[in-house]
C-alpha cells in the first residue's frame, strides 16, 4: 500500500530543478526514516535516483520503529537504500562517507509523547547529540527537525511568529517533554556549530500533514478524517476557536532539500509553514464537507491532563520572511486543495 502520491514526488523534483544534482553520488543518512516525514523523504530520494540524478545517491535510513507502526516497519528493498534498526539515543556508527545527516527522529504526536515522555526527551537531546557527533566526524551537513511548538503560546504581537521570538513555553505539563527537548536540540545545534564548526541547520515545521499519516497518530487531521469517514462524531476539543497553519508534506520536503544545499543556511534556524490560518472548528467542517459525511461535530471539554497542553496555545502561525528571502520558499498548495488527498489515502487503507 502506497503512503505517498507520485504527483507529490514529481512536484518536489520539479521544484528542486538543477539543484537536485547536488545529491548525485552523495550519501544521505536520515534518522526517523520510517516516520511520516521520513517515508516521504526516502521516496523522494528514490524518485530522484530513478528519474533525475546523473549518479544515484545512497540513502541510509535509521529508525527504532517505536512509533512507526505497520506502515513504517514495512521496509521496501531497493538499490542504493539501506535500512538500519537503530536507537539514536545510543552511539551512531556508519562505515563509509556521509555527506548529509537529517535528524528527524522524534515523538511528535501528543498521544505518543504522553505515553513515552522520557523517550521523547531522550531522542531530542541524547539522540540529537549522537547525530551531531556523527555529522561532525564526517564533516557532513546536519539538519535538525525542531518544531513550531518551541514558540509555545506567543503573545498576539508576535503572531505571525518570527524565528527571533524566544518563545513562551512551560517546563511543566503534558507538552513540556516535547517542547523543551526540541529547544535543547536547537541549543545543541548552536553549540556544535560554534564549538566544532559543524554545518548545522534547524527547521521549525508548522503542523505538517499529508497522505501517509497514521490513523493511530491521533493528531487533529487524521483524527477528523477517520471519524468523518466512519460516520462517527467529529470531536473538537474546547470551542474550536484555536487556530493552526497546516503545511502540506511536499512543501516541507522540497524546501528542506533546498536548505540542505544552501551555504547561507548553515548555523541558522528557519520556519517552514503556511500563512493560511485555520480554526480547528473550520478544519472539522472542511473535512466533514469534503468527506461527504453526515457526522455530527461534537465539542468536548479539555480534561485536566490536556488542559495545560492545548488551551494555552490558541494560535500558531509562521512568519516566512526569512526562508522566502533565502530560498524563495512559498507554499505551493493550500489546505482546502489537499484534504481530499488525505481522505483518499485513508479510504485506501480500508479497501
Amino acid at each position: 500500500m502506497k503512503h505517498f502520491l507520485d504527483s507529490d514526488l514529481v512536484e518536489v523534483a520539479r521544484g528542486l530543478g538543477e539543484e537536485a544534482q547536488g545529491f548525485s553520488g552523495k550519501t544521505v543518512l536520515m534518522t526517523g526514516a520510517r516516520g511520516f516525514l521520513g517515508r516521504h523523504f526516502s521516496e523522494v530520494f528514490a524518485h530522484l535516483n530513478e528519474h533525475v540524478l546523473e549518479k544515484p545517491c545512497t540513502f541510509v535510513g535509521m529508525d527504532n520503529l517505536l512509533t512507526a507502526g505497520e506502515a513504517g516497519a514495512n521496509v521496501q528493498e531497493r538499490p542504493n537504500f539501506t535500512f538500519v534498526k537503530q536507537d539514536v539515543t545510543k552511539p551512531i556508527e556508519y562505515d563509509g562517507q556521509v555527506d548529509y545527516v537529517i535528524h528527524a527522529a522524534g515523538i511528535a504526536s501528543p498521544f505518543y509523547y504522553r505515553a513515552y515522555p522520557l523517550e521523547t526527551l531522550e531522542v531530542a537531546i541524547t539522540g540529537t547529540r549522537n547525530a551531531l557527533e556523527l555529522a561532525t566526524r564526517q564533516h557532513a551537513r546536519f539538519t535538525f527537525f525542531s518544531s513550531s511548538e518551541i514558540y509555545g503560546d506567543p503573545d498576539p504581537v508576535h503572531v505571525p511568529t518570527q524565528e527571533s521570538y524566544r518563545g513562551s513555553v512551560s517546563c511543566r505539563g503534558p507538552r513540556a517533554c516535547y517542547d523543551e527537548s526540541k529547544r535543547v536540540g536547537e541549543t545543541l545545534c548552536y553549540v556544535f556549530h560554534e564549538k566544532f564548526g559543524t554545518a548545522t541547520t534547524a527547521i521549525r515545521p508548522f503542523n505538517v500533514y499529508g497522505p501517509g499519516m497514521q490513523e493511530i497518530d491521533y493528531r487533529v487531521l487524521p483524527n477528523f478524517a477517520r471519524q468523518a469517514l466512519a460516520g462517527e462524531p467529529i470531536t473538537v476539543f474546547g470551542d474550536g476557536t484555536q487556530s493552526r497553519s497546516f503545511t502540506y508534506v511536499s512543501d516541507v520536503v522540497g524546501c528542506l532539500m533546498k536548505l540542505m544545499k544552501e551555504k547561507k543556511a548553515i548555523g541558522e534556524v528557519f520556519n517552514i509553514g503556511n500563512r493560511e490560518e485555520v480554526t480547528i472548528l473550520k478544519l472539522a467542517e472542511m473535512v466533514k464537507a469534503q468527506a461527504g459525511s453526515q457526522s455530527e461535530i461534537v465539542f468536548i471539554p479539555y480534561d485536566k491532563a490536556y488542559e495545560a497542553g492545548f488551551e494555552d496555545m490558541p494560535r500558531r502561525v509562521p512568519d516566512l520572511t526569512k526562508i522566502h528571502k533565502l530560498v524563495g520558499y512559498e507554499p505551493t498548495v493550500q489546505l482546502h486543495e489537499t484534504i481530499n488527498r488525505v481522505l483518499d489515502y485513508f479510504r485506501s487503507q480500508d479497501s
